[in-house]
């Protein structure tokens, strides 16, 4: 079950790779795919190296407890940091639970580390993107192990007697929020593609070439989610599947119909790429609480996002002048932050009381678990996912920004500005995704 829900993961790297690619124009569509497909195939490669040792430290078979890690000693409490055992998964043998752990978390990590070419795209070299795929895992994997490795955010329900610690039980911020923060700090390096602000600062539409691709993508993400959020159950929570799925399908459905209903209102016509993003923050914001909430709680997280994501596209390309072809960082970074604080505030107590070594305490319940049926509210939950929120947010920010500076200076990030305004496809690969056709830009061509 666990390969099977791993092989819809997979296609979640297919749909990202649609979607990204019918967001951004035809003349650089193939450079575009075929970073999709580098970004999977090394960072797969460098999780078995060292990321998948960095992240669970060796698996003891029960929700992720490391057999080996290093920890700072701090008041008289154990903080995890960094998993020590299972390089190239020497040690680990033919443990069945240590390869089935390993096949999974190297499938969504890598989903991670594609997330910022949402954000780069139409701009970003080819060249640099190979720097960036040898080292983006590490990262990830240090905040995973904090998270998922019993590490130090795991730890807080113990060593502060917040809840039960940080919790984010399929990848709200160790996936998504993590990529999202990556992209920004990547976005804000790169700069924006030629003719997308005007002299007056105004953001200029620069239109996908294909729908098609969007909204079929946007489903077949759909579908892996189902493997993306039911998998961590299958490690000791088998019974929980059925409800993470219908949670999964309700969030998503929200996020889309919220979407869809304010951009309807605000700009009169059902803007079809903001509805898919709508559609997809509600699967991200869901990631983190699927097991935890009961379908009330479902709807409104997804509902939530749903209104997020239609603003914060709005104001990160119109505020913050960051360009971002596909909206991740409204989808991945706003949806991912907003699901790990609305586990705190809906968790209804009903799933988890051995959470994070909780032995002893009821379920993971929110600061507003008793709206939702549970028995008691829990503002420690909450006081720990704004913490694990804010470490995910400033961990990677600061380490991806002082990446991408030293990076820019072996391997310059940006494309050729005549590369960019012909087209990426024949520079960067030698090949065209479209030979036979004339292809116009109405973005770039236009004078700045």
């Amino acid at each position: 079950m666990v390969v099977l829900a791993g092989a819809l993961v997979i296609l979640m790297h297919a749909g990202f790779a649609l979607v990204v690619t019918g967001l951004c124009r035809a003349k650089n569509a193939a450079q575009v795919i075929c970073m999709n497909l580098l970004i999977f195939i090394f960072s797969v490669l460098v999780f078995w190296v060292c990321g998948f040792a960095f992240l669970s430290g060796g698996w003891s078979g029960v929700f992720g407890v490391p057999v080996s890690h290093w920890s700072v000693h701090l008041f008289g409490h154990g903080f995890g940091w960094i998993g020590t055992k299972g390089f190239f998964l020497h040690s680990l043998g033919s443990d069945p639970a240590s390869s089935a752990l390993f096949f999974f978390q190297a499938l969504v990590i890598s989903l991670g580390v594609v997330i910022p070419l949402g954000v780069m795209a139409e701009r970003w070299k080819l060249g640099n993107l190979f720097l960036y795929a040898a080292v983006s895992v590490l990262p990830l994997a240090v905040f995973g192990h904090w998270v998922w490795g019993g590490g130090w955010l795991a730890q807080l329900g113990q060593t502060l007697g917040l809840g039960h610690g940080y919790v984010d039980f399929a990848g709200s911020s160790v996936v998504h929020a993590a990529g999202g923060m990556i992209g920004l700090m990547g976005g804000i390096a790169v700069g924006p593609r030629i003719g997308k602000y005007a002299r007056d600062g105004r953001p200029r539409p620069m239109a996908g070439h294909n729908l098609v691709y969007v909204v079929v993508g946007n489903l077949l993400m759909a579908a892996g989610w189902l493997g993306f959020n039911i998998g961590p159950s299958l490690f000791g929570a088998e019974a929980r599947a059925p409800m993470i799925a219908v949670n999964t399908l309700l969030a998503a459905v929200a996020g889309a119909a919220a979407a869809a209903a304010l951009v309807t209102l605000r700009f009169r016509k059902p803007e079809p790429t903001l509805i898919c993003n709508g559609l997809l923050a509600g699967l991200v914001a869901i990631s983190a609480s699927c097991p935890f909430v009961n379908s009330v709680g479902a709807v409104l997280t997804g509902a939530v996002a749903g209104l997020l994501v239609v603003y914060a596209v709005l104001f990160i390309e119109g505020t913050l002048k960051v360009d971002d072809p596909m909206g991740a960082l409204a989808v991945h970074g706003v949806g991912g932050v907003w699901g790990v604080l609305s586990l705190g505030l809906m968790a209804d107590g009903s799933f988890g009381d051995a959470w994070n070594g909780g032995q002893g305490k009821e379920g993971v319940a929110g600061a507003l678990a008793t709206f939702f049926g549970g028995p008691s509210n829990d503002w420690g939950q909450l006081m720990a996912q704004v913490i694990g929120a804010l470490s995910c947010l400033i961990f990677l920010g600061l380490t991806a920004w002082i990446w991408f500076k030293v990076s820019n200076r072996i391997i310059p990030m940006r494309t050729r500005r005549e590369d960019e305004l012909g087209g990426l496809d024949l520079p960067e690969l030698g090949a065209e995704c479209y030979p036979d056709f004339h292809l116009t830009d109405k973005g770039s061509s236009r004078s700045e």
